[in-house]
């Protein structure tokens, strides 16, 4: 209903703005055809600026920038000028933004994860040395017990450091899926008023859909597959043997093609919907455009000017859809760097302690990063999902 209303409102700018654009032309005609070619080019431009600020504020942006404020507490972002600025071509404060999520984020990152990062290479370090001197104590069972309570304590910090990164992938994802929540519906609102409401309600349907299969699949199974999957290969560790290898691969086979299998369906289902529903509009639109450039007189100039309104609110829409991404990316860096930091920092540390420490324990040290790999591969997929939705209607929505 809300979508619906917000529709005939916007649409109601643009018939107005038209309207009152010819009624000046007749009440004040020029003579001569240089004179209306004039007048005609020096309306233009300021015609189309008016209706693009009359089609911005007829959008209501609270609950979007409600939403901003509360993810992004220290900064001030108002969704509006962020429409704006990228709408002059200005993407300096976009390019900005990202980049201060960068360096908080590896500054956090670092502040955080230094402490068990250097009790884990110290447990390590015991670890080799105990290795070392093994030869030499006669009984071999009380170097076995000790080696075992070493790794023990550095598997209980290793999945500590693990549960950590899991979640802030967790709170990520919740982010991202949170502000979709309130952009998707002003954006699809954006869509209708530019190509046609069959469109807009089919991708709205679309997208929440995709977002309620994030939320449950991703947040409720693929994550707890992994943390299970960073346990096993932290188990298997524990004795000589590999005896849980074979089952931490199926997992992350699991893992990868769950995840492979979702880009490729929404894709699929993005541009078979792309090629239906546009097309109904466009047939609508065009009748429409055709029936008003049939009026004696003046059926020309109307349709041009339904052309101006038509493509300024395309503009506007694309505009939109941009400001969403911009804000999507910077939720998907900030998880992102984070697991990828943590990443590098364990493989490091693996790298570190292998020419020392038992390849047990090295094992166990580089398994943490093997999961934050698995962990920005999901990231990843959910901001690819949602960014490739705004991209494939904005480029089906363009005609």
């Amino acid at each position: 209903m809300r979508c619906s209303a917000g529709y005939k409102k916007i649409t109601g700018v643009y018939i107005g703005c038209v309207l009152i654009f010819l009624l000046f032309l007749l009440l004040f005609p020029v003579v001569g055809h240089i004179g209306v070619t004039y007048c005609y080019a020096a309306d233009l431009e300021q015609e189309q600026q008016k209706i693009k600020e009359s089609i911005l504020s007829e959008f209501e942006y609270g609950e979007i920038d409600d939403s901003l404020q509360s993810l992004f507490p220290e900064k001030r972002i108002i969704f509006k000028e962020v429409i704006s600025e990228i709408l002059t071509g200005n993407l300096k404060a976009s390019a900005k933004l990202l980049s201060e999520f960068v360096r908080e984020q590896m500054f956090y990152l670092l502040q955080t994860g230094k402490k068990n990062l250097i009790h884990i290479l110290l447990i390590a370090m015991i670890a080799a040395f105990m290795n070392q001197f093994a030869g030499t104590l006669q009984n071999r069972q009380v170097a076995s017990v000790g080696f075992y309570m070493i790794y023990m304590l550095l598997a209980a910090l290793t999945v500590a450091a693990f549960d950590v990164v899991l979640k802030w992938v967790e709170s990520g994802i919740r982010n991202i899926t949170a502000f979709m929540g309130v952009f998707y519906p002003v954006y699809f609102l954006a869509v209708a008023v530019a190509k046609g409401s069959v469109t807009g309600v089919a991708f709205y349907n679309l997208v929440l859909f995709l977002i309620y299969a994030v939320e449950i699949i991703i947040g409720n199974v693929l994550l707890p597959m992994v943390r299970v999957y960073m346990i096993i290969r932290i188990l298997n560790f524990l004795g000589p043997e590999d005896m849980l290898e074979k089952l931490s691969e199926f997992l992350e086979i699991v893992i990868r093609w769950t995840l492979k299998t979702a880009l490729a369906c929404v894709i699929g289902a993005n541009l078979i919907q792309g090629m239906i529903s546009p097309a109904i509009d466009t047939v609508k639109r065009s009748t429409v455009l055709k029936g008003a450039e049939a009026i004696p007189g003046i059926g020309n100039l109307l349709g041009g000017m339904t052309e101006v309104a038509l493509g300024t609110a395309v503009l506007v829409k694309n505009g939109i859809g941009m400001a969403g991404a911009v804000i999507c990316i910077a939720l998907c860096v900030i998880p992102l760097v984070q697991t990828a930091g943590t990443a590098l920092l364990y493989k490091l540390a693996a790298a570190m302690i292998q020419p020392v420490s038992d390849e047990r324990v090295t094992g166990c040290v580089e398994a943490v990063g093997e999961g934050c790999q698995i962990l920005m591969q999901i990231v990843f997929t959910v901001g690819v999902l949602f960014l490739l939705t705004i991209a494939i209607v904005a480029a089906v929505t363009n005609a």
